[in-house]
Parts: structure tokens; sequence; C-alpha cells
């Protein structure tokens, strides 16, 4: 049975919380990868920053939408959930723009666990970590390439 290990990138590039967006970008760009694990200073990851994550800096601000009952107008959307919204649509570092606290696999997790994960959760990227540390970055190609012959 292959293993994230056996398919994983161990060679990652990373960005800090503190990175600018449009770098970010350009590296995302440049390099051809889908996401950028975050460290912070300690080399611990804190986050992960996806395409989907800048690509919805390009959203208008979502306005809510209101229904009256018996005089009274109820929001359809929650002010929290608007609040991230208008934060990654402005964010000028990754620290506002990352998804916080991200999925990870250790090394000696099986391919399809990782695919059950990509698939379920619409995830693309997954930082694989091993004794707290970043080792590697697995990604919907990496499981994509099982599939052809050698």
């Amino acid at each position: 049975m292959l293993r994230v290990k056996d398919i994983m990138t161990p060679d990652v590039i990373t960005v800090s919380p503190e990175t600018e967006i449009l770098q970010a970008a350009r590296i995302m760009v440049e390099k051809r990868i889908n996401g950028l694990p975050v460290l912070d200073s300690h080399g611990k990851v804190v986050g992960i920053l996806c395409q989907s994550d800048l690509v919805s800096q390009q959203k208008s601000v979502p306005i809510p939408s209101l229904f009256s009952l018996m005089d009274g107008f109820m929001p359809l959307t929650s002010l929290k959930k608007i609040e991230k919204e208008v934060e990654k649509i402005a964010a000028l570092t990754v620290a506002q723009a990352m998804t916080h606290k991200p999925t990870t696999v250790s090394p000696e997790t099986g391919i399809e666990e990782v695919a059950s994960l990509m698939v379920d959760r619409n995830f693309h990227t997954l930082p694989v970590v091993e004794g707290g540390r970043l080792v590697g970055v697995v990604g919907k190609e990496d499981i994509l390439k099982t599939l052809l012959p050698s």
C-alpha cells in the first residue's frame, strides 16, 4: 500500500504569516503550486495558503440578505462569517488570508485516507508533519500520478 512518504514533495516552499499576499501569489504562479504551508518563527505549521484563498480576494464584499418576520428583520448571514469574508478580501499578509490550523497528515498516512480527505473536505494540498516538523506536502497532482503507469 502506498503511503504519503512515497509520493510527497519533500522540498517544500513555505511562507511566514508576515509574508505579503502579492509575494505569496507570485511564488504560487512562478512555481506552479497550489498551496504554501505557513510556518511560524519556530518552524511550526500554523496555516496553509491556497490558491482559493487568493482567488477570494477578487470577490465583492458579501451583503447579507434580510427577511421580514413579524415586523422584524432577520439576517440570513452571520456577522462573523461576513467579517471573515471581508478580512480575506482585504488581506495584505498571509496571516489574514490563510487557513489557520490546517489539517495535516503524517508520512505514514495511506494514500486512500489522503484521497478521502481531499475529496470529502475539498483540500488540494496537505502539509506532511512528523514530530511536529514539516517534512513535505502532498497534493492532488501527487495522487493523480499514482494512477499513471511507471
